[in-house]
């Protein structure tokens, strides 16, 4: 239960905080900080002359060693803090940095504002910091169903999952998955360079959201003001996204704004023709990222309050 105390913890003081630009500039960020690892890893083990196998051999061993570094580092660091309440309040503030609870919520926010004043461009510029996808060719429905769509996903990605796994293990579980989640964001890609190698990484991650998803996905659709809508969408939806994991909250999410989801987009100059989500309902505008952000709010106070029960039970 210490280890759902710390995890509220660490919801509260990103709420309260976020990860401050003066501080990201004097240190960085821990997952810039495995960022670098991961980089040193993919430039010294990634050859373009191995074959394939070989490749994926290298990827599997490289990925379970820098899952290994930080959590090893993690239980040794859990192992040494105090008990009682200075160990919930340590542990949690050791692990605000992992959740991403005030950072999802002002870039979707850096969206919306532009977007409902009629900015386009100032829209497409600030949608490019969260999505891949090409801005130029978005109108304001393509704008806001790529925001919503990043909302949804990243709520299960950078708070229900490293919370889950945080409540659970403590701060190796917090740790490991956000090592996890970030080699998958790097290296994961069905890409020439990383197909093979990071074909380990992308599976792993796979499994470790596997429930997070799904979990997300039931929040949404439990807190929505259309609950049966949400669940129906994304029960029906979920299994035809290109992810086997990010289906579920943005379908049910999809369901519970009654828009629709996910569709064609272009990558880098290339049509990706993806199914739609919640199909026949209407495009998303610049309104529904504000209730889309809603809906966020309430799940992320029922989580806290789920860790707060847990505590105190």
């Amino acid at each position: 239960m210490g280890f759902a105390g710390a995890m509220a913890v660490a919801l509260a003081v990103d709420a309260v905080l976020g990860w401050p630009e003066q501080l990201f500039r004097r240190v960085g960020h821990p997952v810039t900080w495995l960022g670098r690892l991961i980089d040193r890893m993919d430039a010294g083990c990634n050859r373009s002359s191995y074959p394939p196998a070989l490749r994926r051999a290298a990827g599997a061993i490289a990925t379970l060693l820098v899952i290994a570094l930080p959590t090893i580092l993690a239980i040794a660091v859990q192992v040494e803090l105090t008990t009682g309440w200075s160990r919930i309040v340590i542990a949690g503030i050791l692990a605000w940095p992992l959740v991403a609870l005030r950072s999802l919520h002002d870039h979707l926010t850096a969206v919306a504002r532009p977007l409902q004043s009629g900015d386009i461009e100032g829209a497409r510029s600030a949608v490019s910091r969260i999505v891949g996808r090409d801005p130029a060719s978005l109108d304001e429905a393509g704008i806001a169903r790529a925001s919503i769509e990043s909302l949804a996903e990243n709520t299960s990605d950078g708070i229900v999952a490293p919370v889950l796994w945080g409540a659970i293990f403590g701060l190796p579980g917090i740790v490991g998955y956000k090592t996890i989640n970030t080699l998958d964001s790097m290296i994961g890609h069905r890409t020439p360079r990383h197909e093979a190698f990071g074909w380990a990484a992308a599976r792993i991650d796979d499994l470790v959201n596997f429930i997070p998803a799904r979990l997300t996905g039931f929040l949404f659709a439990l807190l929505s003001v259309r609950p049966a809508n949400a669940l129906a969408c994304m029960t029906r939806d979920a299994r035809h996204h290109r992810s086997i994991n990010a289906g579920w909250p943005e379908a049910a999410m999809a369901g519970a704004l009654g828009v629709r989801l996910s569709g064609p987009r272009v990558y880098h100059g290339t049509l990706a023709d993806e199914p739609w989500l919640n199909e026949r309902a209407r495009d998303p505008l610049a309104a529904d990222i504000a209730q889309g952000l809603k809906l966020y709010r309430r799940a992320v106070w029922l989580l806290a309050a789920v860790l707060v029960v847990l505590v105190f039970a």
